[in-house]
């Protein structure tokens, strides 16, 4: 079903809710990549759309070239969401993601997938009590990024926070498109059954997540975003509800925001998840309605 779940999350900027690495990369070497960057443009307004892939081994140069250049020239940096302090992450946490009571997140589960389930946990250090009263969207976010901890992906290597610094020491504007809570939020629209299938489907995947995560980063740097759709499609085709709801449903709402942007000018810098500028569907396909075209950048 999902042949890819880390990589959809961090394509998808759903990554905030995963446990920072272990220990820090030692330094390596930098090479060179080059995302897709698209601009949406009138005669007193410009807007740079910028996808990202939340989690990522050190030493990928990408902010450089093109993607320097649109950022350095924008006044407002938007992301998917402004990180709140610790404590506010906590306690939103703490009243969304976990079940104080009712069945066990091991009972939800098809006994097909208990004993994988285990087996991934014990592998990785982790004990099921600490993963017992987790719902099963946050688990299954959660288990997904354990493989890819263990060789190097990281959220402090993502763009998200090295654009976040940047803008902060160029004095811009820095804004949110959703809140924490409100992300964390989107998942309350899944029901039952999808969040199931959502962990399940992580448990089945976790043997693959090394080579996805690997193909669809090369993808994201080689600028090849009908590759990357071709994935994340792949990934979310079964399972229609949380595509609507993770991935259209956002896409559309972000469009909206943009054309309604459009109308003040200025220029703007806006990162999300690559997974929402590739592929049928895309912010770019929903800013069409508001008769917008969105222009890849050549570099």
């Amino acid at each position: 079903m999902f042949r890819s779940i880390a990589a959809s999350f961090a394509a998808l900027g759903l990554a905030f809710a995963l446990p920072a690495c272990a220990q820090p990369a030692p330094p390596v070497a930098a090479t060179p990549a080059d995302p897709a960057l698209w601009v949406v443009k009138d005669k007193d307004t410009t807007i740079y759309l910028f996808g990202t892939i939340h989690v990522l081994k050190p030493g990928l140069s990408w902010f450089d070239d093109a993607v320097r250049k649109a950022f350095d020239k924008s006044g407002t940096l938007v992301l998917e969401m402004v990180e709140p302090d610790q404590a506010t992450q906590q306690k939103v946490v703490l009243s969304k993601a976990f079940a104080p009571d009712g069945p066990t997140l091991s009972e939800q589960l098809p006994p097909a997938k208990r004993a994988a389930f285990a087996t991934a946990l014990t592998e990785n250090g982790l004990s099921l009590s600490q993963y017992d009263r987790m719902r099963p969207w946050f688990a299954a976010i959660s288990l997904s990024i354990l493989p890819l901890e263990k060789i190097g992906y990281d959220p402090a290597n993502g763009p998200e926070g090295i654009l976040t610094r940047a803008a902060k020491a160029q004095k811009k504007q820095v804004m949110g498109l959703e809140t924490f809570e409100g992300q964390m939020s989107i998942f309350d629209k899944l029901s039952q059954k999808g969040q199931i299938e959502l962990l399940s489907s992580t448990i089945d995947e976790l043997p693959k997540a090394r080579e996805n995560m690997d193909k669809m980063v090369a993808d994201w740097a080689s600028g090849r975003p009908e590759a990357l759709a071709a994935e994340m499609n792949a990934s979310l085709k079964d399972t229609p509800e949380v595509a609507e709801t993770l991935l259209l449903n956002r896409n559309k709402q972000w469009a909206g925001w943009i054309a309604e942007r459009m109308k003040t000018p200025g220029t703007v810098f806006i990162a999300v998840g690559a997974g929402h500028l590739a592929g049928k569907g895309s912010v770019q396909d929903q800013l069409l309605r508001y008769k917008l075209k969105a222009v890849r950048i050549k570099y």
